[in-house]
């Protein structure tokens, strides 16, 4: 990942690793990990274990059975190095979809995605109002993906109950590293459809931030390496393009990627956020900001303009904005914005805030106001889902996110590439492969700008609304907010809709 964007998450979080629930990536590759629990002291996973459920969605009652099991990977020599664990949801119907969903991080479990977005039952984080301690209640997913299609969570090695059989340095080798981790989960997608008969099924992709990271990777390797073709994806809040960070002296991406969002941010604190008011937002980012930017000192008449504009847009104290140089550095933006009133603003959505614990230090020394905040309610509810309700009894611990992982995670070579040429490559192959990128408009993790300017630079491809962006109320988490959660699964029903068309 790229060096300066790192840098701004690891000031987020305020931990060792990044933060991005789903996202943890790691950066201090040097720091020592905490000592690992070997094979022989772990306690034996039990057999997969299956409940009948019935659960309201979109106004009719759905009666589905949701297994909780695990899969091994193995080594050339066939050894079990790995158990990964998965939380499958299947409702009665021949040849259903069946969608494999993966976080982020590296280091987080898909909780987030199946108690938060699309599974049949969901838990109430990262919206305004909600704090650790509320009880963790499961409910009814009015929004669940369950009618159109069936759902399976997959949690990555050292995340939930997925866990390593081997040492730390085996195991950053075989799982803790951007190839690897592509490689051994494509491997497990392939293992479940064999394993459950389903390879006739049409089969989707999602995942969130670091997952929508690897959801182009894995709908690749599987189509061109293991013989599987995704019929589609849909990439939430992805993690696409890290080099859209870099060089943040010189280039203008960096600064044209977040200005979109915090604007976003500042109509929604006003009541005025829509699409047709981020028209122009967006028009003038990509147009007269980017090039200002690039003249630099050059064109003083059009730099004052561009502060004056700024300011305009943000909402922000004229001298915050002029001694920023119209370049809004996240963190510093979200303390700026709450700071008459102590409080912090969140990288995941900057309307979300908790009071500032060190208001007066020179920089951020809490950790990120949703990330702190989304940890209790998500591992309570999951644990006591998957052991009391489920009954798959463990007693281990379920790793909602993983700091180790974050340890002891490597970058391969072409990790700062992103994954939009696996996407440009998956979607020239196979000429039905359709694509729904969705972003929160208050998202600074994963600004929805990045991928709007990454889908943009794509060739059409035969039909350039087979990769679609779409943006909804809310950030990182928009799913969290009802009404933007309602308008996002539309659009994926279109989606599956428009896909299925081809296979009728």
């Amino acid at each position: 990942m790229s060096k300066p964007f790192l840098a701004t998450l690891l000031v987020a979080a305020g931990l060792a690793a990044c933060g991005m629930p789903p996202m943890l990536h790691a950066a201090n590759h040097h720091k020592p990990a905490a000592a690992s629990t070997t094979a022989s002291e772990l306690p034996p996973l039990p057999a997969a274990a299956s409940k009948s459920q019935s659960a309201v969605i979109d106004g009719r009652s759905i009666k589905y059975t949701v297994t909780v099991g695990w899969l091994p990977v193995r080594d050339d020599a066939g050894k079990t190095i790995a158990q990964v664990v998965y939380t499958a949801y299947t409702a009665p119907g021949k040849n259903r979809p069946v969608t494999f969903a993966f976080n982020g991080g590296p280091g987080a479990s898909s909780v987030f995605l199946n108690f938060g977005a699309i599974g049949p039952k969901i838990v109430s984080f990262g919206v305004a109002g909600d704090t650790p301690s509320e009880p963790a209640r499961l409910h009814d997913n009015a929004n669940s993906w369950l009618p159109f299609t069936d759902l399976v969570f997959i949690d990555p090695v050292g995340t939930g109950y997925s866990r390593s059989l081997v040492d730390d340095k085996q195991s950053t080798k075989d799982f803790y590293s951007t190839d690897a981790d592509i490689h051994y989960l494509s491997r497990v997608v392939y293992d479940w459809l064999v394993k459950n008969g389903r390879m006739e099924s049409p089969k989707y992709i999602t995942g969130e931030s670091y997952g929508g990271f690897r959801g182009p990777r894995i709908a690749y390797y599987l189509q061109t390496q293991l013989g599987v073709a995704m019929n589609g994806m849909v990439l939430v809040s992805p993690y696409l393009d890290p080099l859209a960070w870099s060089d943040e002296f010189t280039s203008p991406m960096a600064w044209m990627t977040t200005l979109p969002s915090i604007a976003a941010a500042h109509l929604e604190r006003e009541g005025k956020l829509s699409a047709a008011n981020m028209a122009p937002i967006i028009a003038y980012t990509r147009g007269e900001y980017a090039e200002t930017l690039m003249k630099g000192r050059s064109d003083p008449a059009a730099y004052a303009a561009m502060i004056k504009k700024v300011t305009e847009l943000t909402g922000l104290d004229p001298t915050f904005v002029k001694n920023s140089g119209g370049r809004l550095e996240t963190q510093a933006y979200l303390r700026e914005v709450y700071r008459s009133q102590g409080k912090l603003g969140s990288r995941y959505d900057s309307n979300f805030t908790a009071w500032d614990p060190f208001p007066y230090a020179p920089h951020q020394r809490s950790g990120d106001p949703i990330l702190n905040g989304i940890i209790a309610p998500t591992t309570t509810a999951m644990v006591h889902f998957v052991t009391q309700t489920v009954g798959w009894k463990y007693d281990g611990r379920y790793n909602t996110l993983s700091y180790q992982v974050g340890r002891l995670w490597h970058d391969d070579d072409d990790a700062n590439e992103g994954s939009v040429r696996q996407l440009r490559e998956a979607v020239a192959n196979d000429a039905n492969l359709r694509v729904l990128i969705a972003h929160g408009w208050d998202d600074l993790s994963c600004p929805f700008m990045v991928s709007v300017l990454a889908v943009d630079q794509m060739p059409a491809m035969g039909d350039p609304t087979r990769v679609e962006v779409k943006e909804y109320p809310g950030g990182h988490m928009f799913y969290a907010r009802p009404a933007s959660d309602a308008l996002f699964v539309q659009d994926v029903r279109a989606l599956f809709d428009a896909r299925a068309g081809h296979t009728r």
